[in-house]
């Protein structure tokens, strides 16, 4: 919900949406990305499980969470209680502590990892909220040389 919060502020705002694409050794390649394809762009943000819904949450156990004092940031692990069915290996929330305006989640990272007999791929998720985000896909195919693509998404440079 966080993040379909994120992707509906940004559908009505005005900011400028750019993207970087870059593969492997390549210079990254930029275009600009409209408010009404943003929602297509983050589809895979928008799939994460949803932890706040029991069914789903009761898939993941939660890490003990840890303070890092360096970040001022608590950070919270979740992780999937049958890793072999779960795609998602982990989920990660970073939160600034305040007391006097409220807790506030700084950034979501999250690995999934997709297994067939065609294909290994592997994606390190990253949303910094209000900011941008990125995918990292990194994708195996037999007899063929592993493939890195970094996909980043910035709307709100500023922030």
């Amino acid at each position: 919900s966080l993040i379909k919060s994120q992707v509906d502020h940004i559908d009505t705002s005005l900011y400028s949406i750019m993207k970087l694409v870059s593969s492997d050794t390549l210079p990254p390649d930029t275009s600009y990305v409209s408010r009404e394809n943003f929602a297509t762009e983050a589809k895979e943000f928008l799939e994460l499980p949803d932890l706040a819904n029991p069914k789903i949450a009761k898939r993941f156990r939660e890490v003990a969470p840890r303070y890092d004092e360096f970040l001022n940031r608590v950070v919270f692990t979740y992780l999937p209680v049958d890793s072999i069915k779960e795609e998602y290996k982990s989920i990660e929330l970073t939160i600034t502590p305040n007391v006097a305006t409220g807790d506030k989640v700084r950034n979501i990272f999250a690995t999934r990892v997709i297994n067939n007999r065609d294909s290994f791929m592997k994606k390190n998720m990253l949303w910094l909220m209000d900011r941008s985000f990125q995918v990292t896909t990194i994708l195996q195919k037999p007899g063929l040389p592993e493939t890195t693509t970094t996909t980043k998404l910035i709307w709100n440079e500023e922030n």
